[in-house]
């Protein structure tokens, strides 16, 4: 583990999934175990399975409702056994219309955000975050590869125990 200052550790690993079912797997065993105040930001191009994951995540957090990418309304908010505020950055132009728009706000500190197409935000995203970056497989088949990377202890615990550092 990296420390990069008195209370920031920096962890990174990846993890294969083969399928678009463990994609949303791992999803669900992330949300199970995250806390309020999490954000987990999803980076990936076009079907990467940054929307299976974050339909896992709702699954792990109880969340009853259809998860689907918030494309044309930026942000829908579920509840679970907390709130989840699933975020959508692809229409977004720059980091400052999301600063503009409300999408990241001190509501979510009571639940869990996960921001899909993350790199977009990279600018105004908060510095305690679990990047999660999906890459497809370059032979047009349902694997990926997730590579993670945690910025502080909490978000570290988190992929310890759901991804492991494989």
């Amino acid at each position: 583990m990296e420390q990069t200052g008195a209370t920031t550790a920096r962890t990174a690993g990846s993890r294969r999934s083969d399928s678009p079912q463990r994609t949303r797997a791992l999803g669900r065993a992330l949300g199970a175990l995250a806390r309020p105040g999490m954000l987990l930001a999803l980076i990936g191009p076009l079907g990467a399975g940054k929307t299976e994951l974050a339909k896992g995540i709702a699954e792990g957090l109880g969340v009853g409702t259809v998860v689907n990418s918030p494309t044309f309304v930026l942000m829908n908010e579920h509840l679970g056994r907390m709130p989840l505020y699933h975020i959508d950055a692809y229409r977004l132009g720059d980091p400052d219309e999301a600063r503009a728009a409300g999408l990241l706000d001190d509501r979510q500190a009571h639940g869990l955000t996960v921001v899909e197409w993350a790199d977009r935000l990279l600018g105004v995203l908060p510095a305690e975050r679990l990047e999660l970056t999906l890459t497809p497989d370059s032979d047009g088949g349902n694997g990926r590869t997730i590579e993670w990377l945690a910025t502080n202890g909490e978000h570290a615990r988190l992929a310890a125990e759901t991804l492991g550092a494989r």
